[in-house]
């Protein structure tokens, strides 16, 4: 069962969004929130000669390649206009810069896990230069919002959408539960390992398990599932070089078995975060944003990760 208002129990201590997914994130003071999670998050794919995803999973030397966007991109209402570039940078390789309004040429048979559909294609400059890096005919391309849906498993949040994220517009993370798990390994890994958008701090480690609902500048949040990982936490997001002891750390301690033992069927998953949906983003007109340094007010949770939705 839920519980209700816990009050203030973290702030905000960190704001990341990934542009192009399974390249490097953009650490940011601020970021609006839209429809599909943050803006800009996860806009930006690489697909292979059939329109297929890469992702760290299968290409883990996108760990490298660097991204950026002006800052004024993170202001609330700002549109790009002609001067307006996605920059691209990676070892060894030339500056790519793409510009942010939109190309109309579109391209279908893009696909990313379960979903597939039309893309805005980037064009020729920015398929060579991610064909010349990872070696293989590649394109760039950006989720055509004009004209697709991508919406989230129903069975956990219905009527929420995303562009190219995994499965939810958001992933929370607390410091406190970083902390712990490093407590635990040989070396320590820094957040990025876990590619967050929102990191918390100031609440005892995985309390972010148990949070159903939490409110962050007069924003409603709602935690829909507890998130579990695969293999990209592994690998080094310096060197693009896996590790397995992380994985077999995390299965010690945070596996489904572990959290979840009344489950009926266990699948060996581990969990780290918690998946979440912003409420307001479809129910209010306005851009709204969050900061660093914004509270984390706690309004339902519930008692233990086993209760939670996973």
């Amino acid at each position: 069962m839920a519980e209700e208002g816990k009050g203030v129990v973290a702030t905000v201590k960190a704001i990341w969004v990934y542009p192009i997914k399974s390249c490097r994130g953009i650490s940011i003071p601020q970021a609006p929130i839209s429809p599909t999670g943050f803006r800009w998050d996860r806009q930006w794919l690489v697909v292979n000669s059939k329109g297929r995803a890469y992702t760290q999973r299968n290409e883990p030397k996108l760990a490298l390649v660097g991204v950026e966007l002006p800052n004024e991109a993170f202001s609330e209402d700002w549109e790009p206009n002609k001067h307006s570039y996605l920059v691209i940078k990676a070892p060894g390789m030339d500056v790519l810069k793409v510009p942010m309004m939109k190309s109309a040429e579109t391209v279908d048979g893009v696909s990313v896990w379960e979903w597939s559909g039309s893309a805005v294609d980037e064009g020729a400059a920015a398929a060579q230069w991610f064909s010349n890096y990872l070696g293989k005919p590649s394109r760039l391309v950006r989720f055509n919002d004009a004209s697709e849906v991508r919406p989230v498993d129903p069975n956990y949040a219905r009527g929420y959408r995303v562009m190219f994220s995994d499965q939810y517009p958001f992933l929370l993370l607390s410091q406190g539960s970083l902390d712990a798990l490093n407590a635990l390994l040989r070396e320590p890994v820094p957040i990025n390992r876990f590619r967050p958008n929102i990191v918390v701090d100031g609440c005892e480690p995985f309390m972010e398990d148990l949070w159903t609902e939490i409110w962050i500048s007069k924003l409603r949040f709602q935690g829909v599932k507890l998130c579990s990982r695969c293999k990209v936490p592994t690998i080094n997001q310096e060197t693009a070089v896996a590790c397995s002891d992380l994985t077999e750390t995390l299965m010690s301690f945070r596996s489904d078995k572990v959290l979840r033992p009344n489950m009926k069927q266990q699948q060996g998953r581990v969990y780290f975060g918690q998946n979440m949906v912003c409420i307001d983003s479809i129910t209010q007109g306005n851009t709204k944003i969050i900061k660093v340094g914004d509270p984390v007010f706690v309004l339902k949770m519930v008692s233990s990760a086993a209760d939670a939705a996973a």
